[in-house]
């Protein structure tokens, strides 16, 4: 096929093309894209392409997008899946068939990789979307207040815009493969329904094998090492775990995450049967060992509560209607506190135990690298007590788990969490207190890869004396190389509090130099306070050195995440 341009088309670089040229000019692309379809799969492309676009934070999206587009080709569709920040309005306009699967990121926000689609999405100047056909799946975990925000905000704003659905959003719990899998069978029958495709009805494999190791069949691996890594006397116990990987089979990433399969504790086990009357009840025992959250009591305990005990402290505090007030009190009060405050009103165990959670994994970043550390996996854990009130994996990792035992582990990938693949790279980390997890992870893979990339680490806790973890791998790298800058902000060692923001501010125009020579910034922790205190920092970093205003700094680190140059792994 020959395409000739219109006459007089050959005009000065910085000219503006005329109506015809345009419509050329589209032509001319349309037709080399439909010719590259037709070459590639070798006839014309499907009737219709349907497009998973996908908001995620840990992962589990990516995996359900992966499922949806082999059953998508399986019907005789095409699939592609694309991250929501990777689609602008206008190309979501020219699509047909969309689905999207998101998760929800702290209270009711958009995950890390769909706040730019957002932000777009809500502009006064988005485009219509009559033309698009869609549905919303949302993974989330019901015990927070705003489950599935994040869904329920994009489905909404679609139908706003003009575009129709095909079925209805549902909205998963933790347990979401069941759901998730009959709401995509639906979805996508109903796609081929209306399209006419027809298809061999085999799914193809995933792009990517999966595991024989997930939440319901975890590897039980040997924890190898327990090591306290915090000074004796620090206010924090912060630990570093080495699992052995064995036979399993597992291969990770530096950047990936751990799922850890709690065990909860026997003796609060045992205390919570004693106070329901089911002491000798071994069955019930080793359900709440195993299976049920008895740390943190679920909503829905607390409205049962609340409606039998209406005079009761508990239900003053729910009546106010504050969230914060609510997860004050109950801090440090688990199942067994809220059942004794109850008294007589409290339910028994038959009329509880729908009320208990299932008990989940919980997912840790990782901080090895399976270069430098084959076979095995690192984690860096701070245990939580409070008096009495323990955390259930981390006291479960640190006190409960014996030379000769086992852990239930299995790997929750991070495609978007992982060090640079050009070598070349420099490389921002920002990882106070257990977020330097990943970034110790980072710096072993770097200095096994021979990277030639500076590598920039801003770390901080309390007390340098008690808090300064990994201190002596950390003066090595340094010694090596591999580390070529160190900040640190120990937040109490002074009268006024310094933290990894200060240090940021404090070398603004060496941060802005990094990120101009094509630096990477990841960032690790505490979502609630840290990470916003951070972004805010780093906005004021970039407008100070750029010195063109709020909206300039807004837009560079806007362009930096569209890069994958600002990432972050925060909880």
């Amino acid at each position: 096929m020959t395409v000739m341009p219109p006459t007089g088309s050959l005009i000065p670089a910085d000219a503006p093309f005329s109506a015809q040229q345009e419509s050329w000019l589209a032509g001319f692309i349309a037709g080399i894209a439909a010719a590259g379809r037709r070459d590639s799969a070798g006839a014309d492309a499907p009737a219709a392409t349907v497009d998973v676009l996908i908001g995620t934070q840990t992962g589990n999206a990516e995996l359900v997008a992966d499922d949806i587009v082999a059953g998508a080709r399986a019907r005789g569709l095409g699939g592609r899946a694309t991250a929501l920040d990777d689609v602008t309005p206008e190309a979501l306009a020219a699509m047909s068939h969309v689905i999207v699967v998101t998760s929800t990121y702290g209270e009711g926000e958009m995950p890390d990789n769909a706040g730019l689609f957002w932000e777009a999405l809500q502009s006064d100047t988005a485009p219509r979307l009559e033309g698009v056909r869609y549905s919303v799946l949302g993974l989330g975990d019901r015990g927070y207040d705003d489950f599935c925000q994040a869904a329920k905000l994009i489905d909404t704003r679609l139908e706003q815009l003009g575009a129709t659905r095909l079925h209805e959003r549902v909205d998963c719990d933790v347990d979401f493969e069941e759901p998730a899998a009959e709401w995509t069978a639906a979805v996508l029958d109903l796609v081929a329904a209306e399209t006419g495709a027809k298809g061999t009805g085999a799914a193809e494999a995933p792009k990517k094998p999966r595991s024989q190791w997930n939440k319901r069949t975890p590897y039980p691996s040997r924890l190898a090492t327990n090591r306290l890594l915090s000074a004796p006397h620090s206010a924090k116990e912060i630990r570093h775990y080495e699992f052995d990987l064995g036979d399993s089979g597992i291969t990770y990433e530096a950047g990936d995450a751990l799922a850890v399969v709690p065990v909860n504790d026997d003796a609060l086990v045992g205390a919570l049967l004693e106070h329901l009357g089911a002491s000798g009840d071994r069955e019930t025992a080793e359900l709440l060992r195993t299976e049920r959250e008895i740390r943190t009591p679920s909503k829905e305990l607390i409205a049962d509560l609340v409606e039998r005990a209406p005079a009761s402290e508990l239900a003053s505090v729910v009546a106010h209607g504050d969230r914060s007030d609510l997860d004050s009190w109950l801090w440090g009060r688990d199942v067994l506190d809220l059942l004794r405050d109850a008294g007589p009103t409290a339910p028994g165990l038959a009329e509880l135990l729908p009320f208990l959670r299932p008990l989940q994994a919980r997912q840790y970043s990782i901080s090895s690298s399976p270069l430098a550390h084959p076979g095995s996996i690192h984690l860096t854990v701070a245990s939580v007590r409070y008096d009495r009130y323990e955390g259930v994996a981390s006291t479960y990792l640190a006190d409960r788990v014996g030379a000769d035992s086992t852990v239930g582990i299995y790997l929750q990938p991070n495609a978007a969490f992982s060090v640079p693949a050009d070598d070349d790279s420099p490389v921002i980390m920002i990882g106070p207190g257990t977020g330097i997890a990943p970034f110790r992870g980072f710096l072993h893979e770097r200095a096994a890869r021979g990277a030639s990339g500076r590598n920039w680490l801003f770390f901080g806790d309390q007390h340098r004396e008690t808090d300064f973890v990994y201190e002596d791998e950390l003066t090595e790298l340094q010694k090596r190389g591999v580390l070529t800058e160190l900040d640190l902000a120990f937040s109490r060692d002074q009268a006024e509090k310094i933290y990894v923001q200060t240090r940021m501010r404090e070398r603004s125009r060496e941060l802005y130099a990094w990120l101009e020579e094509g630096a990477h910034l990841y960032v690790c922790g505490d979502a609630s306070r840290m990470a916003k205190d951070v972004e805010t920092a780093l906005l004021g970093v970039i407008a100070e050195q750029r010195g063109r205003g709020d909206d300039d700094a807004a837009e560079y680190l806007a362009d930096l995440r569209r890069a994958k140059r600002y990432v972050r792994d925060v909880y």
